[in-house]
């Protein structure tokens, strides 16, 4: 006894020592973390089941919003536009990653307070944009287990970063001008792309499948610039005592909205995306199939009236002795044939007479 606690307390890894299956090397199958029972296979391509890369594309108008020179002046729109592109990579049914680039242009107006010579100024902002997005399938998340109807709609939330390059261009009627006399320029900005232009963006997405290689998508998307110039206003504030488009209002952040419909092309063999998979919805509706499915066959439908762990189906004896042990048929065994039941034969393997107890006289 105590030389049993010694070693417990000597070598404490022992106590784990459950799984008889020894396991030398990371590679080999079943491992210690299964009794040996189960169907374990290592991860690799031969055994994915669904597929998880896409290609999307799409596009649409966009719009400078929270700026100081924006896109909506005096009850109007002035109409921009976007185009991405995105390599789509599906980790979970809940969780994917893109690598996505996008290019477009806004058109933006706004008229400075203080210099009515000015008049309203025009400003265009043409970007590009490389950025990492994580994808939420709210759809996934949220979805009811008892909802059985074809699963074609999906929510997605999006949010992520990145960096971007961009022109501006800014004209109005005086300071903001090409002139030669006086000499005068635009207010003008050419940020190459690269790290010290970063953003974030977050939007939703509605997608809808059209088959099991293509979806279609309408989605929002937000972005914040974290820069001043974005909207064409110029580099800094008060430039001149004339040019101060960046006062117009308290903004030291430039964003825009764009709005688009895109496609996904689903790449792979298989015939579902993991995008719309959802496994607890999966293992309810097996447990529906089951709890639902017609019984063909039935067994002890009628019980083991004798409890001689025989169906009374097709149990000839219904009422076998307790403790007596049968055959297939449920007939108490006789294994002398002497007509006395091994359970009161006191000599079984011997015939005799039954007054006697199964023994000869």
């Amino acid at each position: 006894m105590k030389l049993g606690l010694f070693l417990l307390a000597l070598f404490p890894i022992a106590t784990y020592a459950q799984d008889s299956l020894a396991v030398y090397t990371s590679d080999q199958y079943p491992n210690t973390f299964s009794s040996g029972s189960a169907d374990i296979r290592k991860f690799d391509n031969n055994s994915r089941k669904y597929n998880d890369w896409s290609i999307s594309i799409g596009g649409g108008p966009a719009f400078m919003t929270f700026a100081d020179v924006s896109s909506f002046y005096d009850g109007k729109i002035n109409w921009g536009w976007n185009a991405y592109a995105s390599l789509d990579k599906q980790i979970s049914h809940t969780f994917g990653l893109s690598l996505q680039y996008q290019t477009g242009k806004t058109n933006q107006k706004a008229q400075l307070p203080n210099n009515p010579a000015a008049g309203v100024g025009s400003a265009w902002t043409k970007f590009q944009q490389v950025s990492i997005l994580g994808d939420i399938n709210l759809s996934n998340l949220m979805r009811r287990v008892d909802n059985h109807s074809p699963y074609r709609w999906a929510l997605h939330g999006y949010l992520g970063g990145g960096f971007m390059g961009y022109k501006t261009e800014l004209i109005d009627g005086d300071a903001s001008r090409w002139s030669t006399n006086p000499p005068r320029i635009p207010i003008m900005i050419d940020q190459e792309l690269g790290i010290q232009s970063f953003f974030m963006q977050a939007g939703v997405g509605l997608k809808y499948k059209i088959s099991k290689l293509i979806d279609i998508e309408g989605r929002v998307m937000y972005l914040n610039s974290f820069d001043e110039e974005y909207d064409g206003g110029g580099e800094r504030r008060e430039y001149s005592d004339r040019i101060d488009y960046n006062l117009i209002n308290d903004s030291y952040s430039d964003a825009t909205m764009s709005f688009n419909i895109g496609l996904s092309f689903k790449l792979g063999k298989h015939s579902s995306h993991l995008a719309w998979h959802d496994p607890l919805q999966e293992v309810y509706y097996r447990a529906h199939v089951l709890e639902n499915t017609t019984q063909d066959l039935v067994v002890c439908e009628k019980g083991d009236m004798d409890n001689d762990g025989v169906c009374d189906d097709w149990d000839r004896e219904l009422t076998t002795p307790a403790g007596a042990r049968v055959d297939g048929s449920g007939i108490a065994l006789d294994m002398d044939l002497d007509s006395v039941i091994d359970l009161y034969d006191n000599c079984v393997t011997v015939p005799g007479s039954a007054d006697n107890n199964g023994c000869p006289k």
